[in-house]
């Protein structure tokens, strides 16, 4: 953020360094205010059937894709994603609503349990008030990925979004208020860090989601904790890339500029750590470095730009900060390690080798345009080279043999694993971590049940007989 900024919701132009506009932070009565009127909204909203909720959300993605030019300019202008990533981000967070829409009350429908006397339901039902903290690197598909589900579910939504992405913020609360949602359904609260731990202190809210760092992560699950409510945390990663044959190895590159590059390498997800076989570690390295190489920085508004700023100057300075150091602790920089000599957010895109323990590349999430490879013996070796790290999102196995991937794969400690892919994410696959990298799933059928009350229902004949209790 420019250090001209006053208020910590601000568009700032990461291309330019420019402010564009301020908003002002809320605080005290304001929030109050905002807290009653969810508590009020939500016990009207999970009485209407939930095919009625679905269509709001059905109604949001149709005027998302409306609106798909608009919102991939505002995301591009506020953390700095290339325009066609942008647009692709609104067709997924598009897709992840009609996903819901179409088939949240299926996942929510009751299930009749096996008994041997009588009847026993599991039924889902909304917890009430959630709060959301969301990240700038995808502004609305991680949104989208915590409101769909649980909107469809019931529950009422207060979002915090993050400081550089106000207009999106804005613009996501607009298109749900115009796709007919109630007020107090989705509301985004402009509330500093401080407010956040008051809010899930109050009696109204009934769960929290964060997406964000470890940092932040830790803040909210101990007020979470201390107030006996459910958490779900989508924390950093460090994902392994794991390359066991040369087969294909044009292919296995290219996936790994795409699993590293996407974003500018501002992923929790992204590709970081290439643990590569040794007999096909120097071409590997080669095709990377070459590829990297080709990328060319520029304004990420324009087609032809294939590299972008980082979000923020602040962010670009500390990438360059922690590859300046791994270099200086005896890392070999292959190609890049630099700020790029113009305006804007810029790091040179950069391979690291010859990274160890005890080097920052080695234990800490580099989030941008930067990676670390890594040459190893065999399968075994690079199967705990992968999982020597505080981290488990994601990850990916390359190899031919298809069967021999999936072994791999799930020996990898991490919470998703894709083979012959970058680490990536659909409406109907479960995505989460373990570790450091948070708990808890979203999307699919389980992002559907976090934040929902699983009751049973036991129903038995009048004249049962009385078993004993326990508890």
């Amino acid at each position: 953020m420019s250090d001209q900024t006053k208020s910590p919701f601000a568009t700032v132009n990461p291309y330019t360094g420019e402010t564009i506009v301020e908003f002002p932070v809320i605080e005290g009565e304001e929030v109050d205010d905002a807290l009653a009127l969810a508590a009020e909204a939500s016990a009207a909203w999970r009485e209407r059937p939930v095919e009625e909720r679905a269509a709001v959300v059905g109604r949001a993605a149709e005027l998302m894709r409306e609106r798909k030019e608009e919102l991939a300019q505002l995301i591009t202008l506020e953390m700095g994603k290339l325009i066609a990533e942008a647009r692709g981000e609104v067709d997924l967070a598009a897709s992840i609503l009609e996903h819901y829409a179409h088939h949240g009350a299926g996942y929510i429908a009751d299930e009749r349990l096996d008994v041997r006397e009588g009847e026993a339901h599991l039924v889902y039902q909304p917890l009430g008030v959630l709060l959301g903290v969301m990240p700038w690197n995808f502004p609305l598909y991680q949104v989208v990925r915590f409101a769909a589900p649980n909107l469809v579910l019931g529950n009422t939504l207060l979002v915090k979004h993050a400081g550089i992405c106000p207009q999106s913020a804005l613009a996501l609360e607009s298109l749900f208020r115009d796709a007919d949602a109630p007020e107090g359904v989705y509301t985004n609260l402009f509330v500093s860090h401080e407010e956040i731990s008051r809010i899930i202190d109050s009696p109204h809210v009934r769960g929290v989601s964060l997406t964000g760092s470890e940092k932040a992560g830790a803040r909210v699950a101990e007020a979470a904790g201390r107030n006996m409510k459910p958490s779900l945390l989508e924390l950093g990663g460090s994902d392994a890339f794991i390359v066991l044959d040369g087969e294909g190895l044009e292919r296995t590159v290219a996936a790994a500029v795409k699993g590293r590059m996407g974003n500018t390498g501002q992923s929790c997800v992204a590709s970081k750590r290439f643990i590569v076989l040794d007999e096909v570690y120097d071409d590997f390295v080669d095709g990377l470095r070459r590829a990297f190489e080709e990328l060319e920085p520029g304004d990420p508004a324009d087609e032809a730009t294939t590299l972008g700023p980082l979000s923020s100057e602040r962010a670009a300075a500390n990438l360059a900060d922690q590859i300046r150091e791994t270099v200086e602790q005896g890392a070999e920089l292959v190609t890049g390690g630099h700020r790029i000599d113009r305006p804007g957010a810029f790091v040179e895109p950069t391979v690291l080798t010859g990274v160890k323990p005890g080097m920052r590349a080695y234990a800490e999430e580099l989030f941008g345009p930067a990676a670390v490879v890594y040459r190893v013996a065999d399968e075994d070796e690079a199967v705990a080279l992968a999982n020597d790290s505080q981290y488990g999102l994601g990850g990916s196995v390359f190899c031919a043999d298809a069967e021999r991937g999936r072994r791999v794969a799930e020996r990898v400690e991490s919470g998703m694993v894709w083979v012959n892919h970058p680490t990536s994410t659909r409406a109907e696959l479960p995505f989460g971590g373990i570790k450091r990298s948070g708990y808890g799933r979203e999307l699919s059928r389980l992002g559907m049940h976090e934040f929902a009350n699983r009751k049973l229902i036991r129903v038995l004949p009048p004249d049962a007989e009385l078993g004993g209790t326990a508890g």
